[in-house]
């Protein structure tokens, strides 16, 4: 089985400015250089005859290329209770049609469409159980920015669970 999903990968600058981010809130689990992505869709557990029709069909996605720069920071709860910290991006438009184009291309794979809301992000870090106070992290970033960055490609990666959190590699970088 392979647990699949398509992202896009930051530039290295854009690693390094997210990375000098990281810290000041108790019990957050920090994402590594190598775990920075913004996920256009999320694939799940697939078996290696539909991880391969996935790939391939990924090839025929097309979608101008354009740029995007990040735009504050951000949390996610499940009820009541925050689990993610995250830096936004803008604009909206371009990568929010580009998720759509991945949903339907995973469609014509036999997938099901995405049913949840799309809010492009890239996450910082996983949060659970006794986590310190957030309200610090998220006022001092509030006003997060960047210079704008290109994206020309978008990845398929598999994720492998570890003790040590996920291990992402990127299985195929397609053009767009």
């Amino acid at each position: 089985m392979h647990r699949l999903f398509i992202g896009i990968e930051p530039p290295p600058a854009l690693k390094t400015q997210l990375l000098g981010l990281m810290g000041g809130v108790t019990g957050a689990r920090w994402q590594s250089a190598a775990q920075l992505h913004l996920t256009l869709r999320f694939v799940g557990e697939v078996d290696r005859h539909q991880a391969n029709a996935i790939a391939e069909a990924l090839a025929d996605l097309h979608h101008p290329a354009f740029a995007l720069s990040l735009a504050g920071v951000g949390t996610f709860e499940r009820k009541g209770q925050v689990h993610t910290l995250w830096a936004g991006v803008t604009p909206f438009e371009p990568v929010h049609v580009l998720h759509k184009k991945v949903d339907q291309v995973l469609v014509r794979t036999g997938m099901l469409p995405e049913t949840r809301a799309f809010q492009p992000h890239i996450t910082l870090a996983r949060l659970s159980g006794r986590v310190g106070t957030l309200s610090h992290f998220l006022d001092a970033n509030e006003g997060l920015a960047s210079e704008p960055f290109g994206v020309d490609t978008v990845c398929l990666y598999e994720s492998v669970l570890t003790s040590e959190g996920s291990v992402y590699t990127v299985v195929e970088r397609y053009s767009l």
